[in-house]
């Protein structure tokens, strides 16, 4: 199928999150309660698979592609969140609208997960490379988003360690960032995380152990007392568990 065949259905579903073009960056969010309202009429009583679902809207199931934006929308949003600063809502529509025209090349060897994340990695690092700032220079295994400009807008966390945590993911290189997030935040096995910025399994692992000695490095570079960075290195995972909780919430 084409993917224009596909894409009226994440576009409509794009347009009840954000309310103007979808493919502009200026947009208004849509009250949750008129989301949550619609999504209900699409559920059943069982969840199917995202494989199952991508199959069934690539045979031109509109309701299945809505689902998976449901499923998505939250993730993929966080996934920006600490990467960019007023660009995430162009960036997570960016993100649907090219799995929309790469959908009919998924085949299902590996997770639609890691399929759509791909894709949002891509988004990412391709609006890097077009900013006149970052253009000549960037590489997301030494580029810092720290290096790329200031904090985003979104970075917010109710507690010193959360702050210290994001503060310190946004100061290591980008593929490591990208791959701890992924790991801690989205429950992300090592070869799915490989699958997303296209490495071997080997190297992803690799990669995860360096990128939590580099982050381990940065908090106690961000942290500004002993006290601080002890409780941050102490309770590592819990605090990534609790920005990952925080950061879901911010998405809706």
């Amino acid at each position: 199928m084409e993917a224009s065949q596909f894409e009226g259905a994440w576009v409509r579903r794009a347009v009840e999150h954000f309310v103007g073009d979808p493919r502009a960056g200026t947009l208004i969010q849509v009250p949750t309660e008129v989301r949550t309202a619609e999504r209900l009429c699409y559920r059943g009583a069982v969840e199917p698979s995202d494989e199952a679902l991508a199959q069934a809207w690539k045979n031109g199931d509109a309701r299945a592609g809505e689902q998976l934006f449901d499923r998505y929308f939250k993730p993929v949003s966080r996934f920006f969140r600490n990467k960019s600063r007023d660009d995430t809502a162009d960036l997570v529509q960016r993100t649907f609208l090219a799995c929309v025209e790469a959908l009919p090349r998924f085949r299902g060897d590996g997770s639609f997960r890691s399929f759509l994340f791909a894709i949002a990695y891509r988004q990412l690092c391709t609006h890097y490379k077009k900013q006149k700032k970052a253009r000549e220079r960037f590489d997301p295994q030494t580029v810092t988003v720290h290096d790329l400009g200031p904090s985003p807008t979104q970075l917010l966390a109710k507690r010193q360690e959360q702050r210290v945590m994001l503060a310190a993911l946004r100061r290591i290189p980008l593929v490591y960032q990208t791959l701890l997030e992924l790991h801690y935040w989205e429950k992300m096995p090592a070869h799915e995380c490989a699958a997303v910025l296209g490495i071997p399994v080997g190297t992803a692992k690799s990669r995860i152990r360096r990128g939590r000695q580099l982050l381990e490095q940065q908090i106690a570079t961000v942290a500004d007392n002993q006290e601080l960075l002890a409780s941050t290195m102490a309770n590592l995972e819990d605090w990534a568990r609790a920005v990952r909780e925080q950061r879901g919430k911010d998405a809706v």
